[in-house]
């Protein structure tokens, strides 16, 4: 991108073009420049001339140098003088001597008709833009001076971030409206883009301004190529918060929290996992050939065995593959949950996929094995899973074979034999069902032969199917404090009345009648219509058409109420022990308010655990509302910090309408804070669960890239959406060279 400098010669004017002063990199760490010497011949009074240097042999322009002589000034056209107080500036990262880019610019001098200069002038009052700078500049400075005190006590490793974002923190206070309108009009600096680094970047500007307003200026004399020596170059890199030094805090940050990318990879990707990758061996080592370097473990799920169990798996993985992959184990946090419903029968159902008019048009496919052998290969997607509890049966067993049995109802089903599988722990096999049937445990199978002895085999294992109740409009829901209560739901349809539990006393002691309430991340809507001691009555204000269903551990969320919940709980506690000696982060869930931060930090320090990330979980409104408040906090530890975007609770809690700036904003504060920041919640939601995604979480994940991790949760078919976000965030558009390459001169192609 082509950056200008204007000059009239009495008083001399220069304006840099360019779309962003941090991307064009014109400074260096200091926020200084770098003097190219350059020749500028003043003597005509009536012509402008462009200087525009080439670096080592491209075409790339990357300073345009415009002088005209001011004719109220004939003294000055009477000699030609060197400008050694006004030189063009460069970025002084550039390893070029100042004799070379001599010899290299002098000579293409073309020239230009008059009036650029007045043009620009008229744009702006560059005087006034430059006394508004200054004074946000004062502004900036003075609020670090202000929290000098907060800042004294940050780790000496988040010195400079903590800093920057209290310098990101003051120009976002300010109505710079009227100066980001002044800046568009010189193309001069985005004020909306200096999030990592402002006041190099407010430095600059201000700089830069300046000479423009330089009253004098010596031409027709050689500039020194002392100008430019390496101690000046040194002596302008060096400082705490320059653009190259803080933009690798961030990038040393990040790598200290998640590891490095593999190879050319822009993004990480976060895959969560539960039970099924303990049931499966092969799902651990499939997700890291898709490209997942973290893996996510819920502490709110499972036991110590299981997760265990995920570990072993994942660092197995991890060196046979020669890929480096990360834990990070979320902490359950306070969260408000529904508690377990009455498990609901053991039994299965098995249907096969009918048309329009009812007839079959694909038979159920249902996966036979040994209690012992797991789950079935990643490769097949049966819709049912049954185990047998003798393997003798399941060798007498052959492909074509019809497998008889009577369901749960008592009616005569058949399973018919189509392949065979071998797996891991034994052998599988595949059959299909081309009538509906509900299968228990107990229920027998035995194969019908004319000659043969009907060997028969036992279904057992079958999982209870997870309880639930169907809410619609207009149901009352009651939630108690205890189980005590009967909670049969058989005649909830009729009746319109519910009932479900919350062990949490947080939720009894804190709302209030006319408070919303919100259940399942938002699929259920209601109004508390009364609470005592022990129950809160809800009246349903929004679900499905055709009712919702509200299951057990689904969430809670009150939006309008000031619950005050413990930020660590003593489950979090417990876990907080296995997390220390397992993984390489900890995800500490619902953040509220700076105490949180104060316990987990007094834990980790009891623990020894300085090493341990801290991954702060933004999915309250309080949390998003004090996230600066929350990262300084943080940033008193040496423990690598990191921001997720949760937004399922969030969305919830602060309004749906607002998510996207609220996410827009949590990105930009981390930034500023040089905090890594993973995107979560519902990423490629549809393609995890269904195989197919939607074109709306396409463009999410586009959006996502700004993030330095991307997360998905479990579903089906995780690996293949793991495989896809993977060239989403990889793709990029150099295939469009090739289409508009005839479009322009070969010349100019670089």
């Amino acid at each position: 991108m082509a950056a200008s400098i204007i000059t009239n010669h009495k008083p001399l004017r220069h304006a840099i073009h360019a779309a962003d002063v941090l991307e064009l990199q014109l400074c260096n760490q200091r926020g200084k420049f770098a003097n190219l010497p350059c020749r500028l011949n003043a003597r005509q009074s009536e012509k402008t001339v462009q200087l525009w240097p080439k670096l080592k042999s491209t075409l790339t322009m990357k300073t345009a140098a415009f002088a005209i002589p001011n004719r109220n000034d004939e003294s000055e056209l009477s000699g030609s003088h060197a400008c050694s107080d006004d030189q063009v500036l460069m970025p002084s990262k550039n390893n070029y001597g100042s004799c070379d880019l001599y010899e290299e610019a002098v000579g293409s001098l073309p020239e230009s008709g008059s009036g650029i200069f007045q043009m620009v002038e008229h744009s702006v009052n560059l005087a006034s833009l430059l006394d508004k700078l200054k004074a946000v500049h004062l502004h900036v400075l003075a609020s670090e001076q202000w929290n000098a005190s907060r800042l004294k006590i940050c780790h000496k490793n988040y010195m400079e971030s903590a800093t920057n974002l209290i310098h990101y923190l003051a120009l976002k206070c300010l109505d710079n409206e009227p100066l980001k309108e002044d800046l568009a009009l010189i193309s001069l600096l985005n004020l909306e883009m200096v999030n990592s680094c402002v006041l190099a970047s407010l430095t600059t500007c201000i700089e830069l301004l300046e000479n423009l307003q330089l009253k004098s200026v010596r031409t027709n004399k050689k500039v020194s190529a002392e100008i430019c020596t390496q101690e000046t170059i040194y002596q302008q890199k060096k400082g705490h918060f320059a653009i190259d030094t803080l933009r690798m805090k961030a990038f040393s940050n990040r790598e200290l929290l998640l590891g490095p990318l593999r190879g050319s990879k822009l993004n990480h990707i976060m895959t969560t996992v539960g039970e099924e990758a303990v049931e499966s061996e092969t799902l651990i080592p499939d997700l890291m050939k898709a490209r997942t370097s973290i893996i996510r473990i819920n502490c709110a799920h499972g036991s110590p065995e299981s997760w265990s169990e995920i570990i072993r798996r994942v660092k197995k993985s991890s060196q046979m593959l020669e890929a480096p992959c990360r834990i990070l184990m979320d902490l359950a946090g306070p969260k408000l949950r529904t508690d377990d419903l009455k498990p609901g029968p053991c039994v299965v159902k098995v249907s096969p996929k009918r048309n329009a008019t009812g007839n079959v048009i694909f038979p159920a496919q249902v996966w036979l094995s040994h209690k012992g052998a797991g789950a079935p290969p990643p490769h097949l997607s049966p819709d049912a899973v049954l185990f047998i509890d003798d393997q003798n049966f399941l060798s007498e067993i052959k492909v074509s074979d019809t497998l008889r049995f009577f369901d749960a109802r008592g009616k005569p089903r058949m399973l018919k034999i189509s392949r065979v599988c071998h797996v891991f722990s034994g052998t599988g096999f595949m059959a299909e069902c081309s009538r509906t049937a509900y299968v228990s445990s107990g229920t027998e199978l035995y194969i019908k032969r004319k000659k043969d002895k009907f060997p028969v085999g036992k279904v057992v294992n079958v999982p209870a199917r997870e309880s639930f109740i169907r809410l619609r409009v207009g149901d009352i829901l009651i939630i108690s404090r205890d189980d005590t209560c009967d909670q049969d739901n058989s005649n909830g349809h009729e009746s319109g009345v519910h009932r479900i539990t919350c062990s949490s006393g947080y939720l009894f002691d804190a709302v209030h009648p006319g408070e919303r309430i919100a259940f399942d991340d938002g699929k259920i809507w209601g109004v508390i219509n009364g609470t005592s001691i022990s129950e809160i009555v809800v009246s349903i204000t929004h679900a499905g058409l055709r009712g919702t269903k509200l299951g057990s551990q689904k969430s809670i969320n009150i939006p309008d109420s000031n619950v005050r919940f413990e930020g660590v709980t003593s489950k979090d506690l417990v876990d907080l022990d296995f997390v220390a000696s397992h993984a390489d982060m900890v995800g500490v869930s619902f953040i509220r308010d700076t105490r949180d931060i104060i316990v987990l930090r007094q834990e980790l320090e009891k623990r020894k655990l300085q090493n341990l990330g801290i991954v702060l979980k933004i999915e309250t409104k309080s949390g998003f509302e004090k996230l600066p408040l929350l990262l300084l906090e943080a940033m008193k530890s040496s423990n690598p910090l990191g921001v997720m975007i949760a937004r399922g609770d969030l969305a919830v809690e602060c309004g749906w309408e607002r998510l996207a700036d609220i996410q827009e904003e949590i990105l930009s504060i981390s930034s500023a804070a040089h905090v890594p920041v993973i995107w979560a919640t519902q990423v490629l939601e549809s393609l995890v669960k269904t195989g197919v995604p939607t074109r709306a979480e396409i463009t999410d994940v586009a959006s996502g890239r700004r993030a330095s991790c991307i997360m998905l949760n479990k579903g089906r078919h995780i690996v293949e959406a793991v495989s896809t976000l993977d060239n989403i965030l990889n793709s990029n558009s150099k295939q469009m060279k090739a289409e508009v390459r005839s479009l322009v001169p070969s010349s100019h192609l670089f």
